[in-house]
């Protein structure tokens, strides 16, 4: 004879269903544009870390960009171009973070006066490519930690902004690997 095995607690969940009702009397509440109710980050520190960071992005774009406009050197062509990708690529994700930052109702920080300040990374003058190179390699470094330490910060408080953040890292590593490789040439 062979007995049943106990059968486990089952608890029977009501169906999820959206109160409609009560997201569409938030949704009217437009005066705060695309944050809703329900938004559960520090919109002030989070508008702080994005301005920050974007402080870092332009930054990035002008130090690769006075890279490619430096580098001498037919032998250097294909370096230059990939220092030119890097920038345009670092001023699309300066353009994410200000949208976002425009979403969060902030204001974008493009001040002149305070970027290198407010910038994870640094500028860099060199004039030799190799230190160009390692230059873009520790700011990428730079910049991927520090996307990293946003990104543990916010949580799960603003997924939009994380996972905003977490594909400019991802981005950020495959520039760092670019620079690894450069490097080895």
């Amino acid at each position: 004879m062979t007995k049943n095995p106990p059968q486990a607690d089952v608890k029977h969940k009501e169906p999820f269903h959206l109160d409609k009702e009560a997201i569409r009397a938030a949704a009217r509440k437009v005066d705060s544009g695309a944050v809703t109710e329900g938004y559960r980050g520090n919109r002030k520190e989070v508008i702080a870390m994005l301005n920050d960071a974007l402080a870092t992005e332009l930054l990035c774009v002008m130090r690769y960009k006075r890279h490619y406009y430096t580098a001498k050197g037919l032998e250097n062509e294909s370096i230059k171009a990939e220092f030119l990708q890097h920038a345009l690529e670092e001023q699309g994700h300066a353009d994410k973070i200000a949208e976002r930052i425009v979403q969060l109702n902030g204001e974008p920080d493009f001040n002149p006066k305070t970027i290198t300040s407010r910038s994870h990374a640094e500028y860099d003058e060199s004039s030799d490519i190799k230190d160009m190179i390692r230059s873009n390699l520790i700011e990428e470094r730079v910049a991927i930690e520090a996307y990293r330490q946003m990104i543990e910060r916010i949580g799960d408080d603003d997924p939009t902004t994380k996972h905003m953040l977490v594909q400019i890292m991802a981005q950020e590593e495959e520039h760092a690997d670019d620079m690894t490789d450069l490097l080895d040439l």
